[in-house]
């Protein structure tokens, strides 16, 4: 542990571009237990491939398929006697999830439910807290948004009977510049503050790998009037939302990236406690979102759970919680802020060791500042293309490509190395030395 302090968490970190460097650091690091946690990806031959793509999707936790076979083993022993008689019954399996989930994203737990997926929940958010008027119909997000968030922002503006060409405003970069400047975001609402009903930013851009401050963004837009809400897809299990004490109404995000909970997996949402006794919030309702006391009366108005729950529609897939209930429970043994501190300090290294190639062609968009991004660095090659991407795969790394020149690369602390990081560069310094 003295070697992470005085080595890698100091402000000047020493890093060294070293393999004997890479595995002391793995040697001293308290998280590299739990890289066994997790089934790795092999070649051909049954060796590990290097995995970098948690950004992407994340790793299968071993103890998923338990989970899954004890729920298939309920399922048949039990039937519908499940619902209640199961060792975790499926009646409220949705409320064993809600405090991790809340911890990791820093919220109360009667503020974070497990529901849905990413876009679903994201319309089911701005059914409730985008209500344009006449006045105020704008909605406000980064130019370069993941595109469903894009698709789902301008089909609410249709709905409510606008025009996206009139009723979208982009954050953008300055020309010449990849990252989104906050400064600019406050002219922009000064320039629309008034007309603007909803902020709704992906918080961790997918492309550029940039974390936007919840907080600040928060403040600005509720100081105009504005209902605020994030997208953590990106940034959920990877930075620090304190979603809670830095107040936007809402946030939705995926849990199959480095949550780890499968492909396709259920989404999350929170919503910020001060709405939790509002009834009179439209939303779109249904049958679980009803207290549970008087749920299966079935004959009675809708009357919603307090908090996040009361936005529920259907009851929960048992079978896809199950992995979900896996991987919090290794967030929770490892803490989340020991996760947060080998994500500044692994993505760091591998800052340092693409900076240490002093090779030209590269630049990566990531913010420097380690407070400005989570563990993903964006590395863009001047004039390469997918052959690239494709060469490391051949070499037994698994990264991310994204058109036109960017390589995208997640060391995800509960299961990457700093041995990883530093192959990965070494097959970087072969392929850059082939062009």
């Amino acid at each position: 542990m003295l070697f992470l302090q005085t080595m890698l968490e100091t402000e000047k970190k020493h890093y060294q571009n070293t393999l004997s460097f890479a595995k002391q650091a793995d040697a001293a690091d308290p998280l590299a237990r739990f890289r066994e946690k997790f089934n790795l990806p092999k070649d051909e031959n049954g060796n590990n491939l290097i995995y970098l793509c948690g950004n992407s999707l994340g790793l299968q936790p071993k103890k998923a398929r338990e989970y899954v076979a004890e729920e298939l083993n309920n399922w048949a022993e039990l039937a519908v006697e499940g619902h209640f008689k199961a060792k975790t019954p499926w009646t409220t399996y949705h409320e064993i999830l809600a405090k991790p989930m809340a911890d990791i994203v820093g919220a109360k737990p009667g503020e974070v439910v497990i529901m849905n997926t990413l876009s679903t929940n994201l319309h089911l958010m701005m059914v409730s807290f985008y209500r344009p008027t006449a006045k105020r119909h704008k909605i406000v997000i980064e130019s370069d948004a993941f595109p469903s968030d894009s698709y789902a922002v301008k089909s609410q503006i249709k709905e409510k009977g606008y025009n996206p060409d009139d009723s979208l405003v982009l954050w953008k970069p300055r020309p010449g510049e990849d990252l989104c400047r906050f400064d600019d975001l406050e002219a922009l609402m000064q320039q629309h503050g008034e007309e603007i009903a909803l902020v709704m930013i992906g918080n961790s851009n997918y492309y550029t790998g940039q974390k936007y401050p919840i907080k600040e963004i928060t403040q600005l837009g509720h100081q105009y009037g504005c209902k605020v809400g994030f997208d953590l897809a990106h940034g959920v299990g990877n930075i620090d939302a304190d979603l809670h004490d830095n107040g936007p109404d809402f946030a939705v995000w995926c849990t199959y990236k480095y949550l780890n909970s499968g492909p396709g997996a259920l989404g999350g949402c929170f919503v910020h406690e001060r709405h939790a006794n509002n009834n009179d919030i439209p939303r779109f309702t249904g049958w679980w979102g009803h207290k549970m006391e008087s749920r299966f009366n079935m004959r009675v108005d809708f009357d919603p759970i307090e908090g996040a729950e009361g936005w529920q529609l259907s009851n929960p897939p048992i079978l896809s919680m199950a992995p979900i209930r896996a991987s919090l429970e290794i967030f929770e043994e490892a803490g989340f802020k020991n996760i947060r501190t080998k994500s500044k300090n692994i993505t760091g290294y591998l800052e340092y060791l693409i900076n240490d190639l002093n090779d030209h062609r590269i630049t990566i968009l990531t913010p420097t500042n380690p407070d400005e991004r989570g563990c993903q660095l964006s590395i863009q090659v001047k004039n390469a293309d997918r052959s690239m991407h494709d060469g490391f795969m051949q070499a037994g790394i698994i990264c991310d490509w994204r058109e036109p020149d960017v390589i995208r690369v997640a060391p995800a602390p509960l299961y990457n190395s700093y041995e990883d990081v530093y192959e990965m560069i070494q097959r970087l310094k072969e392929l850059l030395a082939k062009k």
